[in-house]
Order: structure tokens, then C-alpha cells, then sequence
């Protein structure tokens, strides 16, 4: 196996989640505490991911960085962009060196932007294309997302995976609202002459968050040997599926976030003041409530909420173009943050489809008479390796809304209007897909009635 300087003998040999006398003697506890430091190392990573949504704020040229609205859409862009691309790396990281020690890893390599975002964020004059770097290295906490949730499969059973996953992910997504609220807080009471402060905050807490992941995590020894499970999950079309429909919640989830407080400056002329004090309250909700949508999901069936969700999503889209048009503030917020809400259950529900997805596909391999245990760990690989993939295609997801603000503010005189026509379209075609591939009745495919049939088990 190949080693990293953290590599340690701490494996977890014979583990076997889905034996309930093994889960209740020592699994259950020993899931926990990785479940916790992973959302705890994982929201660092989402806070140094999002912190250019912050930095860009306190830009003007008051402080010597009067950048124009399309440099600062590129700037929010860039990290966005490397951390979609780092995820499917990272998932197979895990893989190959352990949970654990890519964890440790993972987080002490933020230092790097972090530091470098102190330094040069306050010098007036610094050019656009540092920046442009720095932000390319805070994408690395982007990545941290899919090596998490792909550890954190493995050490929770099949009926609990809708709950772990969607707290473990709800946990890492609450990053972006704490940035958030540390950019506010600094603007606050420090001004808004002093955007160092927020990166600042954050280098004491990933030194914690590496130590606390190199002392009491553990690697899953079984994990280790599922290097092939990308490249045979990229041949089912179900990958493909969800990870489009991923792009409709976790890519709306992080494109809003980290655009939010740009288009309220550009829409209402925000000041940074005005407009950190609204951006956190969406990615808050989205992350309060993805942990539900994944609830929502064990009970009724992911393909089930995620449909009913994208018709909120294609509606709160529908409050934005009214809001835009007539200029209300309240309307826009309030159709933002149910956007937010709606983008949280939206990426419990997804998620929780993958696991339901490739357990179907496994009974009905046991039923046509191959061998079930072979099965369900097949299963098992495959829902690892499609959550790094679907977090990866979905993270791109962000950089389409990005791009779709930068070239609306761009070309219409100050309204976003053309980008939520845009994504009220993307809306609708996931609205016809969810229903079409898994829930139609009749309908070919062998996951429809699998997913929810898994789901009523649970």
C-alpha cells in the first residue's frame, strides 16, 4: 500500500456494519466518532472552500482592489471549479491510502490557501490573477466533500446510510454559512477594511481538525481494495442519472452560496455589510435541512422527494424572475432561501438514491440467482465510488450558475433575469427526468420500484 507521511497501522480489519450483533457491541460507537470528526474536517474544508463568497465581498476600492463584477464572478468561479474536478481523485484517495489518513491529509494542505489568502487579500494592487490562484488552491476543500462521504458509506449499515449521509454532508455543507457569518461578524466590527481576519480565524481550527483526524479516526481495511470501483460504476447508466440530477440540487446548493451576496450587491446595490448579513442564511438552511431530506428519504423514497423537490425548486425559481422584475428586495430574499431549503433536501434525497439504487440492482441480481453476498458488496463499492462521482458532476453544477450570473450581469444592465430563466428550464428537465427513469410506473428500468421498496424497509 502506498504510504503518506501520516500513515499509521490504525486499521479497522473485519468490519461488517450490516451485522447487527457486531453494530451494537462496539460498530455503532466507533461509527460515531468518525461520522463526527469527518463532518468536523470536512466543514473546515467547505469554509476555506467558500471563503472567496466572503473575500470578494470586502473587494472596493476603498482597500486598493476595485475589481468589476465579472472579475469578481471568476474569482467565486475558480474554486468552485477545482474542487468539482479534485472530487474524484479524492473519493479514490480513500481508497488507496485509508479514511483516516487521507483526512489528516486532506485537511492540512488548506493551510496552504489559507495562509496564502492572509497574506495577499489586504496588499492593495495585488493583481487579479493571484487571486485567481489562491482561490484554484482553496478549491482543495472542495474535494474533501467526496473523500468524507465515501468513508463515511462504509462505516454506517444500509438502513442508517440516509441518516449518516445526509448528516454528514448537511454538517460539511454548514461550512459555507460559517464562513459566512465570520465575514459578517469581521465586517461588523472590524469593518470592512480588513478581509485578512477571516482567513486568520481559520488556521487554528485546521490544525484541529488534522489533529483530531491523525488521533482518532480510523482506515476501513476493506475500503482499501475497491480501486477498480470508479471505473465499473462509470459504466452503469444510474451514475449518470443521479449525478444530473445532483447538478439540480448540490450544484444549486453551491453555486447560490457562494454567487448570493454578489447578486445582491449587483441586483439592489448591497453594501458588504448588507449583503454578508443575508448571505449565510440560505446555505444555513440548505445545510440544516439536507440532513431531513435524507430522513425524508428513508421513509418515502429518494426518487419520490427529489421529484416533488425539483417542483419547489422550478416554483422558488418562478418567485425570483417575479422579484427581479419588480425589484423587491423581500420577494428576492425570501425566493432565495426557499431555493436554499429546497437545494438541502434536494441533496439528502439524491443521495440517498444512490445507496437504494445499487441495492436494487443487487436483489434483483439475487434474484435471477447469483450469489448474495457477492452482491450486496458489489453494491456497497459501486454506492461509494457513485458518491464521488455525483459529487464531482454535481459540484460542476456550481460553476454553470456562476458563469450563467457572470454572462447576465454581463449583457442585461444589472439583472440576473436570463440566469434563472436558465435555471428554471434545468429545473423542469429534472422535474421530467426523475419521473421518466424512476418513477414511472411500468418503466423499464429496475431501480424505480427497487429505490422506494428499499426505502419502506428502512
Amino acid at each position: 500500500m502506498a504510504k503518506l507521511p501520516f500513515a499509521s497501522r490504525r486499521w479497522l480489519r473485519d468490519w461488517n456494519p450490516e451485522d447487527e450483533e457486531f453494530w451494537a457491541r462496539n460498530g455503532r460507537l466507533t461509527a460515531r466518532r468518525n461520522l463526527i470528526l469527518s463532518v468536523f474536517a470536512e466543514h473546515i474544508g467547505f469554509s476555506v472552500w467558500s471563503i472567496w463568497s466572503v473575500l470578494v465581498l470586502f473587494m472596493s476600492p476603498e482597500i486598493g482592489l476595485g475589481f468589476q463584477p465579472d472579475e469578481k464572478f471568476l474569482l467565486v468561479v475558480t474554486p468552485t471549479l477545482v474542487g468539482a474536478v479534485l472530487r474524484l481523485p479524492y473519493s479514490y484517495a480513500v481508497t488507496r491510502y485509508g479514511g483516516r489518513n487521507w483526512t489528516v491529509f486532506s485537511a492540512t494542505v488548506l493551510l496552504v490557501p489559507t495562509l496564502l489568502a492572509l497574506h495577499f487579500v489586504g496588499q492593495p494592487g495585488t493583481p487579479l490573477w493571484v487571486f485567481l490562484l489562491i482561490g484554484a488552491a482553496a478549491g482543495l476543500g472542495g474535494g474533501n466533500f467526496a473523500s468524507s462521504m465515501t468513508n463515511i458509506t462504509h462505516f454506517y449499515p444500509r438502513r442508517l446510510q440516509g441518516w449518516a449521509l445526509g448528516l454528514n454532508a448537511g454538517g460539511g455543507n454548514l461550512g459555507v454559512a460559517v464562513v459566512q457569518v465570520v465575514g459578517l461578524l469581521v465586517i461588523a466590527t472590524a469593518g470592512d477594511e480588513h478581509p485578512s481576519y477571516v482567513a486568520a480565524i481559520y488556521l487554528p481550527l485546521i490544525v484541529l481538525a488534522a489533529s483530531l483526524a491523525a488521533l482518532k479516526m480510523d482506515n476501513i481495511a476493506s475500503l482499501r481494495h475497491e480501486t477498480g470501483a470508479q471505473w465499473e460504476a462509470a459504466r452503469n447508466r444510474h451514475t449518470w442519472w443521479i449525478s444530473f440530477l445532483y447538478v439540480g440540487t448540490f450544484g444549486s446548493f453551491i453555486g447560490y452560496s457562494f454567487a448570493f451576496g454578489l447578486v445582491l450587491q449587483n441586483e439592489f446595490d448591497a453594501t458588504a455589510l448588507q449583503a454578508a448579513g443575508y448571505t449565510f442564511l440560505g446555505p444555513l438552511l440548505g445545510s440544516i435541512f439536507r440532513p431531513l431530506g435524507g430522513w425524508m428519504s428513508d421513509r418515502w423514497g429518494g426518487a419520490r422527494v427529489t421529484f416533488w423537490n425539483f417542483l419547489g425548486m422550478a416554483a422558488g425559481t418562478t418567485v425570483l424572475l417575479v422579484a427581479s422584475a419588480q425589484h423587491s428586495f423581500a420577494l428576492f430574499v425570501a425566493g432565495f432561501t426557499v431555493l436554499f431549503v429546497l437545494s438541502g433536501i434536494g441533496n439528502g434525497s439524491t443521495y440517498k438514491m444512490i445507496p437504494a439504487v445499487f441495492a436494487g440492482l443487487a436483489e434483483t441480481a439475487v434474484t435471477s440467482g447469483r450469489d448474495a453476498a457477492a452482491a450486496f458488496v458489489r453494491a456497497r463499492r459501486l454506492t461509494g465510488a457513485v458518491i464521488g462521482i455525483a459529487g464531482a458532476v454535481g459540484a460542476l453544477g456550481g460553476v454553470a450558475i456562476n458563469l450563467a450570473f457572470r454572462a447576465a450581469y454581463e449583457t442585461t444592465a444589472g439583472t440576473g433575469e436570463a440566469a434563472f430563466v436558465a435555471f428554471l428550464g434545468f429545473y423542469a428537465l429534472c422535474v421530467l427526468i426523475t419521473w421518466l427513469t424512476y418513477l414511472r410506473r411500468g418503466v423499464a428500468a429496475t431501480a424505480p420500484r427497487q429505490v422506494d421498496r428499499e426505502a419502506s424497509r428502512v
